[in-house]
C-alpha cells in the first residue's frame, strides 16, 4: 500500500484508509470506549464550534430560539407516530433498568426529538397567537450503527435540530425551504462545499415526513454525502401529539410542523471534499488556525525570529485573523511544516534571519508549493485577502470536481459507469422497487430530485417506464 512520507495512505490507493488514518493523525478524533463512539479532540471540536457558530447565528437571525429537551424519551412517545417508530426501530438504544430495578416503561435514548418536542408543543400551543413556534436544539443523539465510520456514521453524534409549528401548509413549507437555504449557505460559504439542493424521493423520505429536502455533496472519491435535511411533517405529528390551536374564528385546527438538522458529519464532508495526500485542507472560515507562523533560527537569531513572530501574530489577531505561533524549539522547521500541512492550515508564514534582514515574511499556501514574500509591515493588511482567495479557490475546485464527475445518463450502461466513479443525472420512474433494483446492481441510490433542474421528460433509466418527476434525478453511491 502506497503511503506518503507522513505515513498517510494515498487517496488513489485506498480512499477509505486515507480518511481513517487522517482523522486520527490530524488529531481530530480518537475512538470512544463503546463501539461506534468517538472522542472529538480539541482541534476537531474547534472546527465543529466554528461551524456551529456560523449556523447558530443564521438560525437566530431568522427568528428561532434555542431550547433543550431531555435525552431520555418514554418509549410510548415514539409509538404514537407509527411510521416514525417503524423507521427508527432498528437504530434505537433503549434503557430498561435504572436505579437497580426494571423500569415501568422503557426509555429510548434520543435518536431525534420530534416526539418529545411534539409533546411539549401540545402543552404550549393553544391559540393562533402562539404560532409560528420556532425552536432549535443543540444536542447529542444516539442511533445504533452496525458499520460506524468516524464523523459520517457514529452511534453517538452531535447536531442541531430545528422544530417548528405553523398555522398552515404554506407557512410550514416556507419554513422548510428557509432551513434548506440556511444549510446551503453554510455549506457553500463556510465549508466551501458546492451542494445540490433537492427533494428526496418517497423511498428516501424521513420516517413520518410528508416531504423531505436535502443538500447533497460530492466527496473526493465521487461518493455523495447527505449534508443536511429539512422535513415538512404536515399534520402527522400534530395529530399524534395533539398539537392544536384555536384559529381567529375560534375553530380548533391541527398545526403543521417541520424539522431539520445538520450534524458533525459535515466535518467528515470537509475532510473528504477538500483533503489531499498531504492531509487536511481546511477552508479558512473553519480553520482553528487560519495562519501558522514558524520562526526559524538558532541562538540569538532564533530569539529574534520568535520575538518578531509573536509581534506579527498580535497584529494579525487585531486584523481578526486566527493565528498560531509554533515556537517549539525541540522540532525542526521541516517537521513543523509537514505537521501543519497534515492538519490543513490554510496559510503558513516562515520568518527567519534572512526574512527579517529583508523586512519580509515568506508565505506558503496549503495548496501548491510556491512561496512568495510579503513586506512584514503590510502582512496584516494582505493576509485577510489571501485567506478569502483561498476560501474561494476551495469552492471553485470542489465545484469543478463535482461537475466533471456528474454524467447525464440515458441508458443503463452509461448510468452504471457514471455511478461507479461519481453521479448520474438520469430519468427515474419513482417506484421504490426500481430504486431497490438499482441499489442491488450498482450500490447507487437516488440522492435527490434537484430543485434547480430543468423540466424535461424521458424514460426511466432502469425500467423504461415514463419518468415520475418531469426532470432528471441525481443518483450516486453514498456514505
Amino acid at each position: 500500500m502506497v503511503r506518503d512520507e507522513r505515513g498517510v495512505t494515498a487517496q488513489s490507493e485506498d480512499f477509505s484508509a486515507w480518511y481513517n488514518e487522517l482523522v486520527v493523525k490530524a488529531e481530530l478524533v480518537d475512538r470512544g470506549p463503546a463501539k461506534g463512539t468517538m472522542v472529538i479532540r480539541p482541534y476537531g471540536y474547534r472546527i465543529w464550534e466554528l461551524l456551529q457558530d456560523e449556523l447558530d447565528r443564521r438560525i437566530k437571525d431568522t427568528g428561532h430560539h434555542n431550547a433543550y429537551f431531555p435525552l431520555l424519551i418514554p418509549q410510548s412517545y415514539l409509538q404514537r407516530e407509527a411510521e416514525h417508530v417503524e423507521g427508527f426501530s432498528p437504530e434505537l438504544a433503549v434503557v430498561t433498568h435504572a436505579g437497580g430495578k426494571e423500569l415501568d416503561e422503557p426509555l429510548v435514548v434520543r435518536p431525534t426529538s420530534e416526539t418529545v418536542i411534539g409533546e411539549m408543543m401540545a402543552k404550549w400551543i393553544s391559540s393562533h397567537r402562539d404560532l409560528p413556534m420556532l425552536l432549535n436544539q443543540w444536542a447529542n443523539v444516539v442511533r445504533w450503527e452496525l458499520r460506524p465510520r468516524t464523523f459520517l456514521r457514529t452511534t453517538e453524534f452531535l447536531w442541531q435540530e430545528g422544530h417548528t409549528a405553523h398555522a398552515d401548509q404554506t407557512d410550514a413549507m416556507r419554513e422548510t425551504m428557509l432551513a434548506l437555504d440556511i444549510y446551503t449557505e453554510v455549506a457553500r460559504e463556510v465549508a466551501a462545499i458546492p451542494v445540490v439542493e433537492g427533494e428526496k424521493t418517497p423511498g428516501e423520505r424521513f420516517a413520518g415526513a410528508v416531504r423531505t429536502f436535502t443538500i447533497e455533496a460530492m466527496m473526493g472519491d465521487g461518493r455523495a454525502l447527505q449534508s443536511g435535511t429539512s422535513h415538512y411533517m404536515g399534520e402527522n405529528f400534530a395529530r399524534a401529539f395533539g398539537i392544536r390551536y384555536a384559529s381567529e374564528s375560534g375553530e380548533l385546527a391541527f398545526a403543521h410542523t417541520t424539522s431539520w438538522g445538520m450534524t458533525t458529519r459535515m466535518l467528515g464532508g470537509v475532510i473528504m471534499a477538500h483533503g489531499d495526500d498531504r492531509g487536511l485542507v481546511l477552508p479558512p472560515r473553519l480553520a482553528p488556525h487560519q495562519v501558522v507562523i514558524v520562526p526559524i533560527g538558532h541562538g540569538e537569531q532564533g530569539d529574534q525570529a520568535r520575538s518578531a513572530a509573536h509581534a506579527l501574530s498580535d497584529r494579525l489577531r487585531a486584523a481578526a485573523v486566527r493565528v498560531h505561533v509554533d515556537d517549539r524549539t525541540d522540532f525542526s522547521p521541516g517537521f513543523k511544516f509537514n505537521q501543519w500541512e497534515l492538519r490543513g492550515v490554510p496559510v503558513r508564514l516562515e520568518l527567519g534571519p534572512r526574512d527579517l534582514a529583508a523586512g519580509v515574511v515568506t508565505v506558503v499556501r496549503r495548496l501548491g508549493d510556491a512561496k512568495e514574500q510579503l513586506p512584514l509591515d503590510s502582512a496584516p493588511q494582505a493576509l485577510p485577502g489571501i485567506l478569502e482567495e483561498f476560501q474561494e479557490l476551495l469552492l471553485r475546485r470542489a465545484t469543478q470536481f463535482r461537475d466533471a464527475h456528474t454524467v447525464v445518463a440515458d441508458d443503463w450502461a452509461a448510468f452504471a459507469d457514471a455511478v461507479a466513479v461519481g453521479w448520474a443525472s438520469a430519468f427515474h420512474c419513482g417506484a421504490v422497487e426500481c430504486e431497490e433494483e438499482i441499489r442491488e446492481d450498482t450500490k447507487a441510490t437516488p440522492r435527490c430530485v434537484p430543485l434547480k433542474a430543468s423540466e424535461e421528460a424521458g424514460a426511466c433509466v432502469r425500467c423504461g417506464r415514463p419518468d415520475g418527476y418531469g426532470k432528471r434525478v441525481l443518483f450516486g453511491r453514498a456514505y
